[in-house]
């Protein structure tokens, strides 16, 4: 009995939990029915009630996205004054409109008659010309190019032209007016574009055109202006190669970073453009525009911002920088017409002014040079061809892209070895009999080559004074070349000074491995150590290596870092850490770091700086004549290094000479003689230091000429 209840039980609560899952599948049932009625109901109100309606606003507004150019980042000198700058840039577009080809047709006829209004540039590729009428290719090219218009193989210019006509319904008559549109619709056949992605018509157009366009916005549809930025340069070939120039991205450079730039951005390509890109591009913004559907623009907002490119606060001083590279110009014009007596054929040199405790670069010239401004908007092809061809390399930096060897200007580094080795001293002296006679050879001295003798006996002050080569050449053979190398490393020679350019040239120190690397493994003679001693043989150095050598030996022994960087700022005014961005360059530049055991004794300083100062300010020196009435005491060295069948010449200094300041290194490729060079860093130091030329600095007497073997 008590199983039976219990089994009833059961039942009862079995009917009714399937009661109450039917009343909720009912329920979900019901409810999605009422959805389904509802969304149906909603359908047949957007598409049959009102659907006319929402058709017209939906043809009657269109919106697209376009990004704002950021403004590139000035490149300022030290003071502040712009090297570098940019420039508004109107240019025109065009997008696709919803509007019949009558319409498109006469907007842009109007807009090239507004364009050759106002003498604006525009593409025009169309192969036909009238009056008469006549294609502007022919052969294979035309043959390919009627057959994909489906133009007649026999067809005429004439029958081509009004075929085009016939194609995009150009009603017009008049065969000027004709043509002008057929150049825009050929444009936008072989181009092609969107709603929301445009083409180029005109770029750079003036605020005339910018203005009617805008005023008569309905006349234009589709047809809008974009306004963006373009790199100036004020003042010419300025300091072109420290600045570089810019150039359009290029397809491997725009594959490697396309989550940065457009295909169509500009991008440095030299100098401090390319090293510091990253700085100066700065990021874009983004911004929507309304239109309606024939294209006239019905609002525009701003959605993101643009932020501006840092600007580059660089060490060079821009009117010590015009004095150089003018100086420097002017001395080779007058070495090659014969001022300094004898007639040269030199065409190019460099220049560098250095802070000599800071290593900052205040100026550094090469000449030839360029214009950054040419490689705006892309350079034609003759003035390529002209700079390209030019074999005195006016797009190379020979401040640091270019080695030499050094000639005399390297003896100092000799002397320098020779005492702290103990080889010599400040007392010794060595006996020029002019020819210095070892290993089965002869080496003269340059003085022997011009005056049938030698010094006779001298101390090294005095060899640095007068340039002496057989004191040197014995020097040299009591240090043997490796200790001899050591030294030139120690003082950044044969290695990159990591300066913030790009393609510094990394030079060479003479030794027994380099020789070993350039000749086949050939070994080091003993002879060539001599020829090392007076900057010779295997030495090989950039200007800019020979400026942080001289800056060395003016401050003491410090090391210092070339830098042509003075600080970042960023658009709101802050710096960028120094320690950042020197990084960035290091790792890009692939600099290492060089350490050695070297410590160079003051008194070994002082002794080739005495020897420097005894070369401009004492009878005898080598440059004495153009210094001798100078108002600041300045310490120098000449230097003339034999190359093939040339001769560079080469003047160092440094000054004051008591509490120096800036050092000057100038290097004419062919110039002959060491002093030629010298007023090149005569009139650097009369800008340096405020002089008036004609008040304050007596004119001195022309360099007097000279031979010297390797002074």
């Amino acid at each position: 009995m008590n199983n039976r209840i219990s089994f009833d039980r059961e039942n009862t609560w079995g009917e009714e939990e399937n009661q109450r899952v039917n009343l909720r599948f009912n329920i979900i049932t019901i409810f999605v029915y009422l959805i389904g009625i509802i969304l149906i109901f909603q359908l047949f109100n957007l598409q049959i009630v009102n659907g006319e309606t929402y058709r017209e606003q939906s043809n009657t507004r269109l919106s697209r996205v376009s990004s704002i150019e950021a403004s590139r980042g000035s490149i300022l000198d030290r003071a502040g004054n712009e090297l570098a700058g940019v420039r508004t840039k109107n240019t025109v577009e065009l997008y696709k409109t919803n509007v019949p080809d009558e319409e498109l047709n006469s907007a842009l006829l109007k807009l090239v008659n507004l364009l050759d209004q106002y003498g604006a540039k525009y593409s025009d590729t169309f192969p036909i010309k009238i009056n008469p009428f006549e294609f502007t290719i022919d052969g294979d090219e035309l043959a390919k190019w009627k057959t994909k218009y489906k133009i007649e193989d026999n067809a005429s210019a004439e029958q081509a032209f009004y075929k085009f006509k016939d194609k995009y319904s150009i009603t017009n008559e008049n065969i000027e007016e004709i043509r002008k549109i057929l150049v825009m619709r050929y444009k936008i056949s072989t181009t092609g574009y969107s709603a929301t992605k445009s083409i180029t018509i005109s770029e750079d157009v003036c605020n005339e055109i910018v203005a009617q366009i805008s005023e008569r916005n309905s006349e234009f549809p589709g047809i809008s202006i974009k306004t963006d930025t373009v790199r100036t340069y004020a003042h010419g070939s300025l300091a072109a190669h420290v600045l570089g120039y810019t150039g359009k991205i290029s397809e491997e450079e725009y594959n490697k970073n396309k989550d940065i730039y457009d295909s169509d951005d500009v991008v440095g390509k030299t100098g401090v453009e390319y090293i510091f890109e990253k700085y100066l591009k700065g990021t874009d913004g983004t911004k929507q525009v309304d239109m309606a559907v024939d294209g006239t623009i019905t609002g525009e907002y701003v959605s993101e911002a643009a932020i501006a490119g840092n600007d580059i606060v660089l060490t060079i001083d821009s009117n010590l920088q015009q004095v150089t590279e003018t100086a420097l110009e002017n001395c080779i014009k007058k070495i090659r017409e014969g001022g300094f007596a004898e007639t040269y054929d030199t065409q190019s040199g460099s220049a560098v002014v250095m802070n000599v405790n800071t290593g900052e670069v205040l100026a550094a010239a090469s000449y030839p040079t360029y214009e950054p401004e040419w490689f705006v908007g892309g350079i034609d092809t003759e003035t390529w061809n002209s700079l390209r061809d030019n074999p005195a390399y006016p797009l190379l930096n020979k401040t640091i892209q270019s080695s030499y060897a050094p000639g005399s200007v390297f003896k100092m580094i000799t002397a320098i070895a020779g005492l702290e080795s103990g080889v010599i001293t400040t007392k010794e002296k060595i006996n020029d009999i002019g020819v210095y006679k070892k290993y089965g050879e002869t080496w003269n001295c340059w003085y022997y080559t011009d005056y049938h003798r030698g010094h006779g006996w001298i101390n090294v002050t005095q060899a640095l004074q007068h340039s002496c080569n057989y004191f040197f050449y014995e020097t040299g053979d009591r240090l043997g070349i490796d200790t001899l190398a050591k030294y030139a490393l120690h003082f950044g020679l044969g290695r990159k000074t990591g300066i913030e350019l790009p393609s510094e040239k990394e030079g060479s120190v003479a030794s027994k491995e380099t020789k070993a690397e350039k000749n086949n493994g050939e070994s080091w003679y003993p002879g060539d150590t001599l020829s090392a001693a007076i900057g010779q043989s295997y030495n090989d150095f950039t200007p800019m290596q020979i400026a942080k050598y001289i800056s060395m030996i003016a401050n003491g022994g410090k090391e210092i870092n070339p830098t042509i960087i003075k600080t970042i700022l960023k658009a709101d005014g802050i710096e960028v850490p120094r320690e950042e961005y020197e990084n960035y360059v290091k790792e890009n530049l692939e600099i290492e770091n060089y350490e050695d055991d070297i410590e160079v004794s003051q008194e070994s300083i002082e002794v080739a700086k005495q020897g420097m100062r005894m070369v401009t300010e004492e009878v005898g020196g080598t440059a004495y004549n153009i210094f001798k009435n100078f108002n600041v005491e300045i310490a120098g060295k000449t230097g003339s290094a034999e190359t093939g069948s040339t001769v560079n010449a080469w003047f160092v200094c440094f000054a004051p000479f008591e509490n120096p300041e800036v050092a000057v290194v100038v290097m004419i490729e062919g110039g002959a003689h060491g002093n030629y060079s010298a007023e090149v860093v005569r009139d650097i130091l009369v800008q340096y230091f405020g002089m008036n030329q004609t008040n304050e600095v007596n004119e001195n007497t022309q360099a007097i000429p000279y031979t010297e073997e390797s002074r």
